[in-house]
């Protein structure tokens, strides 16, 4: 595959800190049946990545209940928006201990799909030379926990589009060359194997590429190295409803030795036929050890 520029892209922080949202107050969750820690004291930090559909609308409320449900540390949404409903969704998680916040959606465009990452801990935005172009659908952030790491939050456009292939590409030449220690590169790719991401066929050779070319250069599919070949799928086609693993996490070689866990969790899903009340997606929640 054709890689971003050679040129070696070098880390500033665009000054750009996180701050907090105006708190609510947050409802008891349902029971969900995603792997979650009792407390803190089991020493993990979760990481959950979750594209929540069209900013989360009427469902923002019980998306936020879920999440906090499973007790993350650090959440990447995608399709966040510059809408009421995300707005809602961001003050619960805040209220949930989610304090530091960063997003990338724009107030001029309420229905365009965006980011957010939220932590317990500081967040600092950073930017490289070589990153993607599309500012909306990837953000990358300094998380200052007590074992600092870095999250690049991303949401990889459709093939149609036109601008898949350049953001892959642009992805890869930043983790070609990365300098920037311990980090995951997690959301929703639109990319997979074939023949085992899938349940019929859709992913090229080139973004079969793209993972293997990420695993070369020393990151690894979290879920993939894990659980090996086993079968997941984290979206559904609408009229065919066959199956498709398009979110991943991608750890990187100095934190690696810290990944504990990844799954995939449907929100809210009380039987396989509500899966989606939530999210057209599951949910992708990445454990690493705290110490």
């Amino acid at each position: 595959m054709t890689a971003a520029s050679s040129a070696r892209p070098r880390a500033r922080s665009s000054g750009s800190a996180s701050r907090a949202t105006p708190t609510t107050r947050a409802r008891a969750a349902p029971r969900s049946s995603a792997p979650r820690a009792s407390s803190r004291a089991e020493a993990r930090v979760r990481v959950v990545a979750w594209n929540i559909r069209a900013g989360g609308g009427v469902r923002a409320a019980g998306i936020a209940r879920q999440l906090a449900r499973w007790q993350p540390d650090v959440v990447a949404l995608s399709e966040f928006r510059a809408t009421p409903p995300s707005a809602r969704l961001a003050a619960r998680l805040v209220a949930g201990g989610l304090t530091h916040q960063l997003a990338t959606c724009d107030p001029r465009s309420t229905r365009r799909n965006a980011l957010l990452v939220a932590s317990r801990w500081p967040l600092r935005r950073l930017r490289l030379s070589a990153a993607p172009a599309e500012r909306c659908r990837w953000l990358l952030v300094a998380v200052d926990a007590p074992r600092p790491l870095v999250v690049g939050a991303m949401h990889v456009p459709n093939r149609v589009s036109g601008r898949k292939y350049p953001f892959l590409d642009a992805v890869l030449g930043c983790a070609r060359r990365w300098r920037l220690g311990p980090a995951l590169l997690i959301g929703d790719t639109n990319s997979g194997r074939r023949g085992l991401d899938e349940e019929v066929p859709v992913f090229s050779a080139r973004e079969e590429g793209w993972i293997d070319a990420l695993a070369g250069c020393g990151w690894a599919d979290a879920f993939r190295h894990l659980r090996a070949e086993a079968r997941a799928y984290t979206w559904y086609s609408p009229n065919g409803r066959n199956g498709f693993r398009i979110d991943q996490a991608f750890v990187n070689a100095p934190l690696l030795a810290r990944l504990k866990d990844a799954a995939y969790v449907w929100g809210g899903a009380a039987s396989r036929a509500r899966r989606d009340r939530l999210s057209d997606h599951a949910a992708l929640l990445v454990d690493l050890a705290e110490v």
